[in-house]
């Protein structure tokens, strides 16, 4: 097929994106495809005019993960891998998802929201001090009990409030941290994620190579299943498609709570979504072919009917 890889974009993510997108060009290429690569952005476009079969976002954070693009290819009819506007507008905004998953009984942790200009007021206890629609650990702190509050928190706060309108205050869990990728709306096999630092930052995710992805978590059977489900469930009520990943805390006695969800998971060396591909099986070169032509059978039948 001809395939168009969209890449860069204007967001904080920029740097991960072109090196996942230039890692699935090289894969879609791999598998006989004929593609063509563009770095968008809100004005340039241009990338969209060259006739296509597939496009094949792999931007990260705003414009491209947060529904503005999506909107663009669905206004145009185009075959797009990834969730559609809606799902991708809902997954970025961090208390929106939290909101629907506690609509639908989903377990994720208790949080408030702070906006520019209120006051802070009381921190009660160890937390994460997170931009509400930024991905990649970008604008992320984590501030535990009793040395670090409430200073440390406030200023967390104060920190992302210089950049965002709003910032969400989340309760800290302590304990094994997990991420469960799925692929055309089924879990894979969660990985535990080990950083040497204090949590999952950018620094762990991107740069160093020290951060564990472990396969074997040290968990019961029955609770690593309990988080492959509860994975589908937080994927099915954003209502994505194709691709995504899903980021789980346990707590001390092993109870899941859903942090956030990935729509659109990096395709970098050190991404999470294609190492749990693989170890299912898929190599990347097929992960990214059975991507788009599951986007093109997609448009066929909504165009055949």
């Amino acid at each position: 097929m001809k395939i168009t890889v969209l890449y860069g974009g204007p967001s904080a993510e920029r740097e991960v994106s072109l090196v996942s997108g230039g890692a699935v060009i090289d894969g879609l290429k791999s598998m006989g495809h004929e593609v063509f690569g563009s770095d968008v952005s809100p004005t340039n476009l241009s990338g969209l005019d060259r006739p296509a079969d597939v496009i094949f976002p792999v931007l990260h954070g705003q414009f491209g993960e947060s529904g503005e693009l999506q909107e663009i290819l669905e206004q145009r009819g185009l075959a797009f891998v990834g969730s559609g506007s809606k799902a991708s507008r809902l997954g970025m905004n961090k208390v929106e998802t939290k909101k629907v998953w506690q609509q639908a009984g989903l377990p994720t942790p208790a949080y408030r929201v702070i906006r520019r200009g209120q006051p802070i007021g009381e921190i009660p206890g160890s937390c994460v001090v997170k931009a509400i629609d930024s991905g990649s650990s970008i604008d992320v702190y984590v501030c535990k009990a009793p040395a670090e509050l409430p200073a440390a928190a406030n200023s967390a706060i104060e920190k992302v409030l210089s950049r965002h309108d709003a910032v969400l205050v989340e309760q800290f869990i302590d304990g094994i941290e997990l991420t469960v990728g799925l692929l055309e709306e089924r879990p894979l096999a969660p990985i535990r994620i080990v950083p040497k630092g204090e949590f999952f930052d950018f620094q762990a995710k991107y740069k160093a190579n020290d951060t564990e992805h472990r396969f074997d978590t040290g968990l019961p059977a029955n609770v690593a299943e309990k988080c492959r489900e509860l994975a589908r469930s937080a994927n099915a009520v954003v209502g994505a498609r194709d691709l995504a990943r899903v980021d789980i805390m346990l707590d001390q006695s092993n109870n899941p709570y859903l942090l956030e969800i990935n729509t659109l998971p990096g395709f970098t060396p050190k991404s999470l979504l294609p190492e749990a591909a693989k170890h299912a099986g898929i190599e990347f070169g097929a992960l990214v072919d059975r991507l788009a032509k599951r986007a093109w059978d997609r448009h066929r039948k909504v165009a055949a009917a």
